[in-house]
């Protein structure tokens, strides 16, 4: 049986595309699509699916439904991956959206979605309780913290930057060894290195790295100030 999904979605032909591009793929199965955030959480409870695909903003407030689905399923249907689209590359949507923790979450940018590759891989992922962060949010993040007064990350090397990167994306200490070309042992110490310096040692499973990646980095984003979605502006 292939991965059961929910695309919600308000805008019916971002909603219709998606639902086509994932037609092809034998491993999923799209289930039901809806416009709205109440549309998605009674798919939700009727089709029981293993992945919801959710814009981050829909009726009937247009601010963070996607977000709210993500915490409401966190807590009643912890077994329910999510994958939140979203236009903006806000760091404050991304901590929110992990708030809780990153696993079985992933933020992807709308613009992504035209790369099937990528749209499945985060289904994937999710489905089977991983985490994937946009890079483009990753990015933004290590560039502001970089810059920051006596940020931490200046004492890091280049590579152990681009490690930090990926962490902050969900990969596994395996991916991690394939993107960037290294041995699995000598990602193992890049990352020992970086959490010592970083003082986050204490980070031990994947979705724990996440989050402690993403709310470190954001520190400088955010003035140390708890994470807030910005609302306001459409998606």
């Amino acid at each position: 049986m292939g991965i059961r999904v929910v695309v919600a979605e308000d805008s019916l032909i971002v909603r219709e595309g998606i639902g086509q591009l994932l037609a092809d793929e034998q491993a999923i199965e799209v289930v039901a699509t809806c416009g709205d955030l109440a549309g998605l959480l009674r798919a939700v409870e009727v089709e029981r699916p293993d992945v919801v695909v959710t814009d981050i903003r829909m009726p009937p407030s247009g601010t963070d439904e996607g977000i709210r689905a993500a915490r409401r399923l966190r807590h009643e249907q912890p077994g329910v991956g999510v994958v939140v689209l979203s236009q903006y590359a806000d760091p404050g949507y991304v901590l929110a959206l992990v708030d809780e923790g990153s696993d079985a979450r992933a933020y992807l940018l709308k613009e992504r979605v035209r790369d099937r590759g990528q749209l499945v891989g985060a289904i994937e992922s999710v489905a089977h309780g991983g985490s994937l962060i946009d890079a483009k949010v990753v990015e933004i993040l290590v560039a502001a913290r970089t810059h920051a007064e006596r940020s931490p990350i200046a004492e890091l090397t280049v590579r152990e930057r681009e490690v930090l990167a990926e962490i902050a994306q969900g990969a596994s200490n395996h991916a991690i060894a394939e993107s960037l070309v290294l041995t699995k042992r000598a990602v193992e110490k890049h990352i020992n290195a970086i959490f010592m310096k970083l003082g986050l040692s204490g980070a031990e499973d994947v979705s724990k790295r996440v989050k402690a990646a993403l709310l470190f980095l954001s520190e400088a984003e955010q003035g140390g100030s708890e994470p807030r979605p910005p609302v306001g502006s459409a998606c």
